[in-house]
């Protein structure tokens, strides 16, 4: 791909300046805890439910949804539907209650009515594990677009890159906080439901508004032909297959009303109210996404090919890139490329800020410290965890380099809905439910989740596994969601009734009026 460099360079650091700049205005006002955890609970929401949207649109959904449609058809559109028809969870179950009970970390809410010290190192645990998967995902999505703008093929020019990524990322947390993260967020969002809009329009007009032109011009210029307009070209050639995406699809739907960094967002507003609304509002922008994506990647493989995208550095990841430079020459992959890349660094901040926050918060300060640390020195540890967070995403991305992110985003979310879900779900309705039983869930969830994806396919014995070379999976399964999730649901229901534990009645009392009324969240 003969794109210009300079050009690209050009507008990603134009955009990564004014990101930069709005995280320094804010950075004044980021003085006491509350601000740095949940901005103070100063966002509407709308705004959050903008910045919502766009920690949720990352690198997977951007490159890798596009990528999944461009190579393998209506199978890869599967993805969008999952991860949009997921919100119906959080809408509906989770946001208000969540937002009543809590004040900055998920383990506010699970260690509520229990004791308080193992559940929030369990909290804290499923957090750092959950984001790490998140993290390889998008610093390798950020590998792919450093590969394709600047021609960069080496290893030691790709490790530079990502290094530069985590660099801008770790500023972002340490000066801005949340407020800086949101305020990238809203920024970042807004770019790229603009981006994907305008793409979505140019394709359609390429084929005179006729999306059925554009479908089998994609389907003559796809290796799968006619298949890929139909169910069953990725998902369908065995048992097995139909298993995994019966699989895939549990994970991605249960998952995000369970995702660490998504939970927190619902802090940064005032009240119940406005979390229902940034829910609703984060559903109408992803509405818009999801339902451009189809346009794009079916416009990919009609423009460029499934033959060129699998070609490319990044495979799949690479089809948006491609169909930009195809379409609109190096402005526009310039353009898509930044957006990309601002995405990157924006979600991989808020992932970053929730890990590092439920390290100093939990662990730290409840746990260590029992609820009691030094004034100040809970916002210095979030502080240098953070650090090492980013670090550590670094080393992660580089070798992470050469996976499909949405691949790597449907097994965070798999770890969610495991070890998460259903310790929310019993803590805010089921009035029985003990420590027992939340450890038993959250630990039997991330545990056996953990263990079947290392020996699933996604580490070993396929031809884009983690470990080359070796096969040792024994699990048949990319994605463990259907046999982790319902044995989380179980162990957690197990651990309670046949456990001598009993659930603490007043607490129990006070975590039902308060999910309900708001009613003393704001001193919690």
């Amino acid at each position: 791909m003969d794109g210009e460099p300079l050009l690209n360079i050009g507008i990603f650091v134009a955009i990564v300046a004014v990101t930069l700049f709005v995280v320094y205005r804010v950075s004044s006002r980021n003085t006491t805890t509350a601000d740095y955890y949940a901005a103070g609970g100063a966002f509407t929401g709308v705004q959050n439910g903008i910045a919502l949207s766009g920690d949720y649109l990352s690198a997977a959904s951007f490159l890798g949804i596009a990528g999944a449609i461009a190579v393998h058809g209506y199978d890869g559109f599967l993805y969008s539907i999952g991860f949009l028809v997921a919100w119906l969870l959080p809408l509906l179950l989770i946001a208000e209650r969540f937002r009543n009970v809590g004040r900055f970390t998920m383990g506010d809410v699970v260690a509520f009515r229990m004791r308080q010290r193992p559940l929030r190192a369990a909290a804290a645990n499923s957090t750092l594990v959950i984001s790490a998967f998140y993290l390889l995902a998008q610093m390798a999505g950020a590998g792919v677009l450093i590969s394709l703008l600047l021609d960069v093929r080496s290893s030691g020019g790709q490790a530079l890159v990502i290094v530069a990524v985590g660099a801008v990322m770790i500023f972002y947390v340490l000066v801005g906080g949340m407020k800086g993260t949101t305020w990238v967020q809203i920024i970042k969002a807004s770019l790229l439901l603009v981006c994907v809009l305008l793409l979505t329009v140019f394709l359609l007009g390429k084929f005179g508004f006729s999306l059925s032109d554009l479908l089998n011009r994609a389907a003559g210029n796809n290796a799968l032909g006619d298949q890929m307009l139909q169910p069953g070209a990725q998902y369908g050639k065995s048992e097995t297959s139909k298993l995994d995406f019966v699989s895939l699809s549990l994970a991605l739907v249960l998952g995000a009303g369970a995702l660490p960094h998504v939970l927190m967002r619902f802090y940064t507003v005032p009240d119940a109210l406005q979390a229902r609304r940034s829910v609703l509002s984060a559903t109408w922008a992803m509405v818009l996404f999801y339902g451009c994506t189809l346009v794009i990647g079916y416009g990919a493989s009609a423009v460029v090919g499934s033959k060129t995208i699998m070609s490319a550095p990044g495979k799949e990841n690479s089809a948006v890139p491609l169909l930009a430079f195809s379409v609109g020459g190096s402005v526009l992959l310039a353009i898509v490329a930044a957006v990309a890349f601002t995405t990157i660094l924006a979600v991989v901040a808020g992932l970053t800020l929730t890990a590092s926050a439920s390290f100093a918060h939990d662990v730290y300060a409840n746990v260590l410290k029992h609820g009691r640390p030094a004034p100040g020195s809970e916002l210095r540890v979030a502080r240098m965890t953070a650090v090492v967070i980013g670090l550590l995403s670094i080393v992660g991305g580089y070798l992470a380099i050469g996976q499909n992110v949405a691949s790597l985003v449907a097994l965070a979310f798999a770890l969610a809905a495991s070890a998460n879900l259903p310790t929310i779900l019993y803590t805010l309705f089921w009035r029985r439910f003990n420590t027992t039983g939340s450890l038993f869930s959250m630990y039997g969830g991330l545990g056996s989740c953990l263990l079947l994806i290392v020996f699933s396919p996604v580490f070993s014995g396929g031809a884009t596994s983690f470990v080359k070379g070796v096969d040792f999976h024994l699990f048949p399964l990319n994605n463990p969601g259907i046999v982790s999730i319902p044995l989380s649901f179980l162990l957690g229901f197990l651990g309670t009734v046949l456990s001598r534990d009993r659930a603490d009645e007043e607490r129990s009392d006070e975590l039902e009026v308060r999910s309900v009324t708001g009613i003393g969240a704001s001193t919690s």
